[in-house]
């Protein structure tokens, strides 16, 4: 893959079991909307996941290396369906229902990497390199 920005945001659930369980499910393989995830891939996210603890949720957002986050956030909201999947989850949000994903997703600042060569403003993203990653074989 060469080289990737990656972002990281995070969004507070409503602290309801219930409610936190079904936010699971809509995000489970396959429950995601067609248009929704085709809508990021257009925009230029290459890769998404989410991880949750308790009702704080954790996105790292890897996109193409000339992602600019505010346009692309812009152009996402228009995307089919878009607008509608926004208001479909925010009830599982401590968030409007007629708020965009740009404004429930907060941008997140990095403050450790394990060999950090450069400083990134958050809003640009942190321009990452594949052939950083040296797995070696010795690791079980």
């Amino acid at each position: 893959m060469g080289k990737y920005k990656r972002y990281c945001k995070t969004l507070t659930l409503t602290d309801n079991p219930s409610l936190i369980e079904e936010y699971k499910k809509v995000h489970a393989k396959g429950a995601a909307w067609k248009e929704i995830t085709e809508g990021m891939k257009e925009v230029g996210i290459l890769d998404m996941e989410i991880y949750l603890f308790g009702s704080q949720l954790f996105m790292i957002m890897d996109t193409i290396p000339d992602f600019d986050h505010d346009q692309a956030m812009s152009e996402l909201a228009h995307k089919p369906r878009q607008a509608e999947w926004e208001a479909f989850v925010s009830r599982f949000q401590e968030t409007d229902a007629s708020v965009s994903a740009k404004r429930k997703w907060q941008l997140m600042d990095r403050i450790y990497e394990l060999e950090q060569t450069e400083n990134y403003i958050t809003e640009n993203g942190q321009l990452k390199d594949t052939n950083k990653v040296d797995i070696k074989s010795e690791i079980v």
